[in-house]
């Protein structure tokens, strides 16, 4: 059975557009998607800065457009991604009772780093927030009940 994971930012134009991005590569054929706990941005591309900063590590975040998460994702997800602490408190708050997926930060199998993935679009440096995240999606891909789940033809 495949893993489906949600990446969940604020708006949906930085963080988890960059986590979809990175997951996407370490795990092709999970069923990655992104969302964002508020509604400013939806139907937007991924913030500018955030693009070039993904883009020139690999990753292209321009066919990405800004949603919002809804109560649906909390059944068709299996693992839903926080990338901070407000995020998951957000998630919780929403999600609707008897829903069968895990919520859990970004971050929280990703030693030596804080709990929260800082948003960019606030503290403007592109090049932490990539680093965290590329260490955060990492973490996750390398657990086993996470790695097992996708079939060695789509690793």
């Amino acid at each position: 059975m495949t893993t489906r994971i949600l990446c969940v930012c604020l708006g949906n134009i930085c963080r988890s557009p960059a986590g979809q991005a990175v997951l996407e590569v370490l795990l092709p054929g999970a069923g990655i998607d992104s969302a964002g706990t508020g509604d400013w941005h939806i139907g937007r591309a991924p913030y500018g800065p955030m693009q070039t900063t993904a883009l020139a590590r690999g990753y292209d975040l321009s066919g990405q457009r800004a949603r919002q998460v809804g109560p649906c994702d909390f059944e068709d997800f299996d693992l839903v991604l926080a990338m901070d602490r407000q995020n998951l408190a957000d998630l919780r708050a929403i999600r609707p009772g008897g829903s069968r997926a895990e919520l859990a930060l970004f971050l929280a199998h990703a030693d030596g780093t804080p709990e929260d993935v800082p948003d960019p679009y606030f503290t403007r440096d592109f090049d932490t927030t990539m680093d965290l995240i590329e260490t955060g999606a990492k973490a996750w891909a390398a657990q086993p009940h996470i790695a097992s789940a996708v079939s060695p033809k789509e690793r």
